[in-house]
């Protein structure tokens, strides 16, 4: 790739907001909120991009139906992939679908800051970041390497999955990132037929938490086979007609993280580096 610069956030400068999507725990569906997120967010008329942060487990391309590599524009910048209107950057358009990166820590946070400062992203209101799970070295090298507009934390409604998250609001709160607030994937199964929502993995458990630390609730999704089918075929749920009470929650999510970032007080002082 081409040599990385010193100060990433200067090639951000047409980005509006960068918004990363994370959570404490894998599994919870955040790449799912990514991508539907992006592309809410694209169909409400604004420009919008997807970086792929999840360097050991790149799900975005398959997720979005695309395939292809990141070619270079003659200066050596790196031309984002285009799927649905979105620019898309991701290690999976680097690596093959099964080949393993097998990288040490410090090489995770050069990939990130490659993607950040090296990538041709142009002028856009939005780009989504989709980070690993945990509190690793993807998700300090983006809050250290440009101005986050705010984190938007998922979560499913088990306690376990709840404990994680906690984790990771603390860390983006220690890096001065604002918390956008909380989504609630997975949170009932909905019948079709009756319109009856069963809560196969507990109730209330995003709002419980947004409540005890004082962050807004952004929205929940519920757990429905076609978001899971779409996501494997390479066609986002948010794209398909037919699944009027998926995209509507996603659009939900997509308002009020505007309404959020909108609301925001002054930036917080930050980055923060160590």
């Amino acid at each position: 790739m081409a040599a990385e610069s010193e100060n990433p956030r200067a090639f951000l400068t047409g980005i509006r907001h960068v918004i990363a999507v994370a959570s404490g725990k894998g599994g919870v569906g955040k790449s799912t909120v990514s991508v539907n997120l992006a592309l809410a967010l694209a169909e409400a008329g604004h420009a919008a991009g997807l970086l792929d942060a999840d360097i050991y487990g790149p799900n975005v391309p398959q997720m979005m139906g695309v395939t292809g590599s990141l070619e270079k524009d003659p200066s050596g910048r790196i031309q984002p992939v285009i799927q649905h209107g979105i620019r898309l950057v991701s290690v999976g358009f680097v690596a093959g679908p099964s080949d393993a990166v097998i990288y040490r820590g410090p090489l995770v946070g050069k990939m990130v800051k490659s993607f950040l400062g090296n990538v041709a992203w142009g002028e856009l209101d939005y780009l989504v970041v989709d980070l690993p799970p945990g509190t690793g070295d993807a998700a300090l090298t983006l809050a250290q390497s440009t101005e986050l507009t705010g984190a938007v934390i998922v979560t499913t409604p088990q306690q376990v999955a709840l404990s994680d998250v906690r984790k990771a609001i603390t860390m983006f709160q220690r890096l001065r990132v604002p918390v956008l607030g909380i989504v609630e994937n997975m949170s009932y199964y909905l019948n079709a037929a009756t319109g009856e929502r069963t809560h196969i993995f507990g109730r209330g458990g995003g709002v419980a938490l947004s409540d005890e630390l004082g962050l807004p609730f952004l929205g929940e999704i519920p757990l429905s086979p076609a978001v899971c089918a779409g996501g494997d075929a390479g066609e986002p749920i948010f794209l398909d007609p037919a699944s009027t009470v998926e995209k509507a929650a996603f659009n939900d999510i997509r308002a009020a993280v505007e309404a959020e970032i909108e609301n925001q007080p002054a930036p917080m002082p930050g980055p923060v580096r160590t």
